[in-house]
This record gives C-alpha cells, sequence and structure tokens, in this order.
C-alpha cells in the first residue's frame, strides 16, 4: 500500500515484455509462412499477377464471404451452421491473400506508393464486407447480443487501422497491438472453421445447460461467438493502446 508507484511501474515493464515477446513470435511467425508461400509468389510473378491484382482477388473472396453469411441467413435455419464453416474457410484462403501481395511487390520488385494505398483501402473495405456478412447472418438467427459484439469488433477493427493511419499522418510510426489484421482474419476464420466442423458431430442446435440456472451457458454457435467478443474486446484494447503511445511519443516531440 506504501509503494503504489512500485507496482505500477512492473505491471508497466511486465506489459511492455509480455508485448516485445508477442512481436518477436510474431515476427518469426510471419517468416515462417513466408518460407511457405514463396514458391507459390514465384508462380504468380510468372504469369503476370501484379500486386494489386493480388491484392483485388483478395477483395473479391471476402466479397464472397460475405455472400455465404447472407446465403446463410436467407436460405439456412438456425441449426445449420454448414455455411459458418464454409464462410470460415473462405475467410482464411482470402486472408492468405493478404501476405501475398506484400511478397509479390517485394520479390517481383514492384512496390509502388500507390500499390501500398491499394492494398490498405481494400482491406479496410474487405473487412467492413466479411463483417457485414457476420452481422446480417447473426440478426438474421437472432443472436442480437453476438451481432453487437461482432459491430464492436468492427469498430475496433477500423480504429486500430486509423489510429495508425493518422499517427502516421502526425509523422509517428505506431504498431504492435494484441489483434492486428492477420490475428483478426486467423481467430474469426479458424473458429469459424471450427463452429462448422463441430456442428457435425454434436449438432447445430446444441445447448449446455447448467442445473439452477434457466438459460443455456453454452451452444455449438458459441465456438463463433465467444471469439468474436474476444476481437471486440481486444481490437479497441489495441486501438486505446496505440493512442496512448501515439500521445506518448507527440509530448516527447514537444519536449525535444
Amino acid at each position: 500500500m506504501g509503494y503504489p508507484h512500485i507496482g505500477s511501474t512492473y505491471f508497466l515493464k511486465k506489459a511492455k515484455t509480455i508485448m516485445e515477446q508477442q512481436t518477436s513470435i510474431r515476427t518469426n511467425l510471419q517468416l515462417g509462412i513466408y518460407k511457405v508461400i514463396d514458391p507459390i509468389v514465384k508462380v504468380f510473378i510468372k504469369l503476370g499477377l501484379t500486386p494489386n491484382i493480388v491484392t483485388s482477388i483478395g477483395f473479391v473472396l471476402n466479397v464472397g464471404v460475405a455472400v455465404i453469411f447472407i446465403l446463410g441467413a436467407e436460405e439456412g435455419n438456425r441449426g445449420d451452421l454448414t455455411y459458418v464453416g464454409w464462410a470460415g474457410g473462405l475467410i482464411l484462403f482470402a486472408g492468405l491473400f493478404d501476405m501475398l501481395d506484400g511478397q509479390v511487390a517485394r520479390l517481383g520488385n514492384m512496390k509502388s506508393t500507390f500499390g501500398a494505398l491499394y492494398d490498405s483501402v481494400l482491406d479496410r473495405y474487405s473487412e467492413l464486407i466479411m463483417f457485414l456478412g457476420i452481422c446480417y447472418y447473426l440478426v438474421g438467427h437472432h443472436y442480437f447480443l453476438s451481432s453487437i459484439f461482432a459491430f464492436i469488433a468492427l469498430i475496433g477493427s477500423m480504429m486500430v487501422s486509423y489510429v495508425r493511419a493518422r499517427a502516421e499522418g502526425l509523422g509517428i510510426e505506431i504498431k504492435g497491438g494484441l489483434m492486428q489484421r492477420p490475428e483478426r482474419v486467423v481467430t474469426i476464420g479458424l473458429f469459424a472453421v471450427l463452429c462448422g466442423i463441430t456442428s457435425f458431430y454434436i449438432g447445430g442446435n446444441y445447448k449446455l445447460y447448467i442445473p439452477g440456472i434457466k438459460f443455456h451457458v453454452f451452444e455449438t454457435m458459441s465456438i463463433f461467438t465467444i471469439p468474436i467478443a474476444g476481437v471486440a474486446v481486444l481490437t479497441n484494447i489495441t486501438a486505446f493502446k496505440r493512442l496512448m503511445d501515439a500521445k506518448k511519443a507527440l509530448l516527447g516531440h514537444k519536449e525535444e
């Protein structure tokens, strides 16, 4: 009680260490993925595909994700989670093109300022369209609370990108965070696939009840909706963290 500054300093250092470890793991994982996809990248380059074409393919695939979710809402029933599973698979496949376009630019020596802008813009459109499909599906099957979390996740996702872009406009480079775009894509896509697969084994309408509680505490769809809630929380934490980092950097510039 007598040394609150010591406790706060300890936790700040601990948080910084965790963030640095996470960045290191993320970088190593990214380098490993690049080694796997580089042969595909070289094929794309030989076929004459430009980074912008690869980016556009990823965008079209994300439109397909939204279409699957919308069809699931309109034609499927509440217990039919195959649409969720197929949409998740396409989310992961489309996410692969997020990495391919950058590598095509690097290995093909086709980097351009407009290409970087085009990639960023279509990434935002892709994510907006994906969440449109998710929200439509959840509302269509009366998962109203989950649809709110999906919308909050959308807000957080946009703010993570916006804070970075706005900071860079002020001459400050802000990166890092718990839930950047690759993590969002993998989390939502992977758990959507798991949700679809699990529904084949336990059924799409499975519900878990605990004695003494009138409502169910878990259902098959929770495999998809709980991670969305996690994304909603972590994206906004990431955006706020970046905002605080930007503030610290700006104050540092003023002192100089």
